[in-house]
């Protein structure tokens, strides 16, 4: 799992935390029900950044990291023992800080009363009670327990072969034991260490294993996954990373509580000014240990499960990872415009939907797709181009599975697993399905009802209801029709009808729709914050972050109350 910083520079970037995943590609949030898409997910919008702190620009960042990387692969441990040093000395510069403002506290009291004097001892009141609730902040983040990962949890007499298939892993990598095995809903499989006891330790290792995966994957190469987070393990790299994870969430909790206190505070507007100097290094130092440990867990997957296997499930994973989230979740919730119910349920499906749609995923074509994309800077995993080159292996199209992992290592119990996850998805998802179907049914009739009138005999608002439903209906060149119609009209303006447009016009990579969303902006400043998040989507997926940031902070700084 890949924890955003504690803060975030003016580049977004991802780094480790006590959960690591597995090679598997991330399918992402999966779709909702409906033809308009959502603003894609992305960087954040806004950096935070306090009054005369200096930001690390993106370039800068990235130089940063790049350098960092080749560091770390020519000498990986002194690299390692560098990140180590530096989160120690992070936390002994934090306590020092603070142990220095508590004896001064202290000592300003002892000044207060020997002077006899109300006005300093209240004054000083005030900044131990400030200087208290860091310290309590700073504590509770050490202290706090963290929460175990969720799944249905399974044991060796549900699913012996699974579990003999860990323990010789185990015994060739001379590595702990796993305490817990979870299977989740999630195309994934990842490795999580979890502190018992807060700052002072006793970890339980976690092994999650998404039903997907297994049903997408070989039992060879659900082993060289195996092999993978054993890695993880056998190198301690998650203890590293949840000491990492621990840090951010404990430095997170300081930097808020300073955020909400540097107003005209000077001792707060301080601490939060260093903070923010260290927050670039401290991300790209563990970000690049993160990827360095993602690199060696590949090596050892290679060598224990085979080399081949290890890059024939990369290829699986990536190829098959973005089908699921593009095509798979597509379908399935498009039947929501016709069915109050699917035709078939997701999990229980999906074995046969892969073996189905291996002609559209597993294709040449998607796999150079794949290869070109770069590792960057959102994620620790590495990009699979760079992971096949580290194992000295070629990109190759995976060939069809005749038997799945699933079947293999979970027998029965995989029938099971997905009965109860179809089962969770149906209750979580069943209201909203249902209450789409029914906007569909109304977006039909209103449609029929509408349509037929010249648009000169209707009023803006069944005009802007026309659009609406045409949209809503995947129908986007007519609506974008009505509503341009309905633009033009002299009684406006009508800014929800501009927001519509213009991200009708967006999904058609039509860079007029940024106007649109400027008009929707100017003449509703409600609707600011969502045409600057819809258009730095945009922009971050068309052109780049910079360009992104600097569009999104002029609409907000033209049009922002």
């Amino acid at each position: 799992m890949d924890e955003a910083p504690f803060f975030q520079v003016n580049a977004p970037q991802m780094g480790a935390a006590c959960r690591i995943s597995s090679p598997a590609s991330q399918t992402g949030p999966r779709p909702r029900a409906g033809n308009m898409p959502a603003a894609r997910s992305s960087a954040r919008l806004a950096h935070y950044c306090p009054p005369g702190a200096p930001a690390m620009q993106d370039q800068d960042y990235e130089r940063l990291v790049r350098r960092l990387e080749i560091e770390a692969q020519s000498a990986p441990r002194a690299f390692q023992a560098k990140v180590m040093l530096l989160s120690g000395f992070a936390y002994l510069i934090l306590f020092a800080m603070l142990g220095v403002l508590a004896a001064l506290v202290v000592a300003g009291f002892h000044f207060a009363r020997e002077s006899h004097s109300t006005w300093i001892t209240f004054k000083l009141a005030l900044l131990g009670v400030a200087v208290a609730g860091l310290l309590f902040g700073v504590l509770r983040a050490f202290l706090a327990r963290l929460p175990e990962p969720e799944g249905r949890e399974i044991g060796a007499a549900e699913a012996p072969r699974l579990f003999e298939l860990i323990e010789r892993i185990r015994r060739k990598l001379d590595g702990p034991p796993i305490h817990r095995v979870v299977v989740d809903p999630s195309f994934n499989a990842a490795i999580a260490q979890v502190p018992r006891f807060g700052l002072f330790g006793g970890h339980r290792n976690h092994l999650i294993l998404g039903l997907p995966y297994l049903h997408a994957m070989t039992t060879k190469e659900m082993a060289a996954t195996l092999a993978h987070e054993y890695g993880h393990l056998a190198g301690a790299h998650g203890k590293t990373g949840a000491w990492i994870y621990r840090q951010r969430i404990t430095f997170g909790t300081l930097m808020d509580k300073l955020q909400r206190e540097s107003d005209g505070d000077l001792l707060s507007g301080l601490l939060l000014a260093a903070l923010v100097r260290f927050a670039p290094y401290f991300n790209a130092y563990t970000f690049v240990l993160s990827r360095q440990d993602e690199y060696d867990a590949d090596a050892i997957s290679a060598r224990l499960a085979g080399a081949e296997a290890a890059a024939t499930g990369l290829c699986r994973g990536a190829l098959l990872g973005d089908w699921i989230a593009e095509t798979f979740w597509s379908r399935l919730y498009a039947q929501a415009g016709e069915r109050t119910a699917p035709a078939f349920m997701p999990y229980t499906a999906m074995p046969a939907a892969f073996a189905a749609g291996y002609p559209d995923w597993a294709t040449a074509e998607r796999l150079a797709e794949a290869r070109r994309v770069r590792s960057g800077l959102h994620d620790t995993h590495p990009s699979l181009q760079d992971r096949l080159s580290a194992i000295d292996q070629p990109a190759r199209v995976p060939p069809p599975v005749g038997k799945s992992a699933a079947e293999t290592l979970l027998g029965p119990l995989a029938q099971q697993l997905a009965r109860e996850f179809d089962t969770q998805w149906w209750q979580t998802e069943q209201a909203e399905w249902q209450a789409h179907h029914r906007q569909c049914l109304e977006n039909r009739a209103m449609i029929a009802r509408l349509q037929g009138a010249p648009h000169d005999a209707l009023n803006a608002f069944d005009l802007h209801e026309l659009g609406r439903a045409l949209a809503r209906e995947g129908r986007g060149e007519e609506a974008r029709t009505v509503l341009t119609r309905l633009l033009a009209r002299p009684d406006g303006p009508f800014p929800q009808a501009e927001l519509l447009l213009g991200r009708l016009l967006l999904v058609e990579d039509d860079h007029g729709g940024l106007e649109h969303l400027h008009r929707a902006a100017a003449a509703d400043a409600r609707l600011v914050d969502e045409c600057a998040q819809r258009g730095y989507d945009f922009l971050c997926r068309t052109r780049d972050a910079d360009e992104a940031s600097e569009w999104a902070d002029t609409l907000v700084a033209r049009h922002g109350v």
